[in-house]
């Protein structure tokens, strides 16, 4: 698994009251941009998101900094529930 799926899979967790329901998935689109799927219950969406999407905001700053400490690719990371 890649550096960044478990870092975002880390604090997307952390945020959840049931960390098993995370599922956190890396695509390829390109050579220079990486999608990472994130689903969550639909229970929990609201605290991932958060208030005007700035927990979901925050959780892609951090994975993108870290992106460009490594690989300098850039991340889109998409949160879905089920």
């Amino acid at each position: 698994m890649n550096d960044l799926v478990l870092l975002t899979e880390t604090l997307v967790k952390s945020l959840v009251k049931d960390p098993d329901t995370v599922s956190v998935k890396e695509f390829e689109t390109d050579e220079d941009c990486i999608l990472i799927q994130v689903m969550v219950d639909k229970d929990s969406m609201g605290a991932v998101i958060g208030k005007d999407g700035n927990i979901a905001n925050a959780v892609r700053t951090i994975v993108q900094a870290a992106s460009y400490l490594k690989d300098n690719k850039k991340i889109r990371i998409n949160i879905d529930s089920f």
